[in-house]
C-alpha cells in the first residue's frame, strides 16, 4: 500500500494501525489524504484526542468512514505534536462527539502509519538543530543547571530559569542556556495587553488548563545583565532573547529592558538581543530599539485584521502592531514574523492575499512558520472561521511567498546576526591544547 494508514487509540491509549483505510487530514472543509509526508521527526510526541471519532479513507467504498470501534472496542482520534523545526501541513481528521473536552494547548498534527513507521503531513521548515532533542545530554543539563544555580544563587532570574523552565517544564531554551549555548530565554514580565485565546502562561476559569506557570517577578537589570554577559562571553551562536512563554507582553517592562540591553553593550558588542512581542506598544518598542535591540519577532495568528483582534483580543489596534514593524525596519532592527500556522487558514486565500499586503509594507526579514498551539474546533468556532473559503495548501502558499518575495527567508528560529566573542574561541583553542 502506497499510502499511510489510519491509526486509532484505544481508553488504554494504545495506538493501533487499521490497514482497511487510509488516512485522512484537514486542510479545508473537508477530509482529505495528504499529498505529502514525512517520517515522524525524533522528540515528536502522540496524543490521543478524547470525544474525537477518527475518521478514513474506505478504498473499496470510495468514501469517509467515521470509525467508532474497531477489533471489538470504542477508539478515538491520534494526532502527532510535531518537534521544533517542523511545520505542520495537515490537522487531524475525526468528528468531535457530543460533550467532548476542548483539548489542551498544543499543535494538533495528523498522522498516519506506513512501512513500519509513523509518518506526518509536515515540512522541516529550519535547519538549525538548536531544539531537537538529539543534542540534549540530561546528564550535562543537570550539571549546567547546577552550576547556574550555585553561581548565581541570589539571581532570581537564574533560579526560576533552572528551577521552572529547564527542569520542571523542559523549556528548550532553558535547557540550551543550561548547556552553555545558543539562544538563552529572558522572561520578564508578569503582565500583558492582550487576552490571547491560545495564551500559554494565563487561562481565566477552568476550560482550558495553562501549559505554564507565568513568572511572579520582574527581574532587575542587574540580574539579567550579568546572566546575559555570562552567556554572551562563552556560549556558541549567542541570542538572549526577551518575551518567553512564561511571561506576559515584556514591552510592559520596557525601562527594565531598556536599561538592561544599555547595560550590556557598554561592556560587550557581541551577540545578538531580541524581542519577542506582540508590536502593540509601539512607544515603548521605541526605548528598547534605542537602547540597542538588534531584533525583533512579532507574532501574528493572522494577516487579517478581523481574526487578529478576534484571537488576541488586544488593547492596542492591528495597525500599531504594523507601525511597529515600520519603525523597527527603518531603525535597521532584523525583523521577524512569528506566524502561527493553522491548516486550512492561514493558507486561505483571502489570508495569502492580506499577508502579501504585509510583506509589501511594512515587509519582514523572515517568516518563523510555527504552529498554532490550540484545540482546532475551539479556534474555528470562537473566531468564527469560514472554512468553506478556499485554502491552497500550506506548502504551496509557502512557495508562492518565495517566489513573490525571494528575500524574506523562511525559519523557525531566532537567527544568530552578530559576532561571537574572540575571547570564547580563544579559549576554546586553549583548552584544545
Amino acid at each position: 500500500m502506497d499510502i499511510p494508514r489510519l491509526l486509532v487509540a484505544n481508553a488504554e491509549g494504545e495506538i493501533i494501525d487499521c490497514p482497511e483505510l487510509a488516512w485522512l487530514g484537514m486542510g479545508g472543509a473537508e477530509p482529505s489524504i495528504p499529498e505529502s509526508w514525512i517520517p515522524l521527526p525524533p522528540g515528536s510526541e502522540l496524543f490521543t484526542l478524547p470525544g474525537r471519532l477518527p475518521q478514513g479513507w474506505d478504498e473499496e467504498a470510495g468514501k469517509i468512514a467515521t470509525v467508532e470501534d474497531y477489533c471489538g472496542r470504542d477508539v478515538q482520534a491520534v494526532a502527532a505534536f510535531i518537534a521544533p523545526a517542523h511545520t505542520s501541513l495537515m490537522r487531524p481528521a475525526f468528528v468531535r462527539t457530543p460533550g467532548a473536552p476542548i483539548l489542551p494547548l498544543y499543535c494538533y498534527t495528523a498522522i498516519g502509519w506506513i512501512d513500519d513507521q509513523f509518518v506526518v503531513p509536515a515540512v522541516r521548515i529550519d535547519k538549525d538543530k538548536r531544539q531537537d532533542c538529539r543534542t540534549f545530554n540530561e546528564k550535562k543539563i543537570l550539571q549546567g543547571a547546577a552550576r547556574i544555580k550555585k553561581v548565581y544563587k541570589n539571581n532570581r532570574l537564574a533560579q526560576h530559569l533552572m528551577d521552572n523552565c529547564c527542569l520542571t517544564y523542559r523549556c528548550p531554551a532553558a535547557r540550551n542556556y543550561a548547556l552553555g549555548r545558543w539562544e538563552m530565554p529572558l522572561p520578564t514580565s508578569r503582565a500583558c495587553n492582550s487576552h490571547c485565546l491560545g495564551c500559554i502562561s494565563f487561562q481565566p476559569g477552568d476550560h482550558v488548563c495553562a501549559s505554564q506557570n507565568r513568572i511572579a517577578f520582574t527581574p532587575t537589570p542587574e540580574e539579567i545583565t550579568e546572566l546575559v554577559l555570562d552567556h554572551f562571553a562563552s556560549a556558541e551562536k549567542p541570542v538572549a532573547s526577551f518575551g518567553q512563554g512564561c511571561e506576559g507582553e515584556p514591552l510592559t517592562v520596557s525601562d527594565v529592558i531598556a536599561e538592561s540591553i544599555r547595560m550590556i553593550r557598554k561592556e560587550t558588542p557581541y551577540g545578538t538581543i531580541n524581542l519577542n512581542t506582540n508590536g502593540g506598544l509601539t512607544d515603548e518598542l521605541e526605548k528598547v530599539i534605542e537602547a540597542g535591540l538588534d531584533s525583533v519577532r512579532i507574532s501574528l495568528n493572522s494577516a487579517r485584521p478581523e481574526y487578529y483582534e478576534a484571537y488576541c483580543h488586544p488593547n492596542f489596534s492591528f495597525e500599531d502592531v504594523m507601525n511597529s514593524i515600520r519603525i523597527a525596519r527603518s531603525n535597521g532592527v532584523f525583523v521577524s514574523l512569528n506566524y502561527f500556522v493553522f491548516p486550512g487558514f492561514t493558507d486561505q486565500v483571502g489570508e495569502y492575499e492580506a499577508l502579501r499586503k504585509i510583506l509589501e509594507d511594512p515587509g519582514v526579514d523572515l517568516i518563523q512558520w510555527r504552529n498554532l498551539n490550540i484545540d482546532p474546533d475551539w479556534y474555528i468556532e470562537t473566531l468564527n472561521i469560514k472554512t468553506e473559503e478556499p485554502a491552497m495548501g500550506v506548502l504551496n502558499l509557502m512557495d508562492k511567498i518565495s517566489e513573490e518575495f525571494p528575500d524574506v527567508r523562511f525559519g523557525y528560529y531566532n537567527p544568530f546576526l552578530g559576532q561571537e566573542d574572540p575571547r570564547r574561541k580563544e579559549a576554546k583553542t586553549s583548552k584544545k591544547k
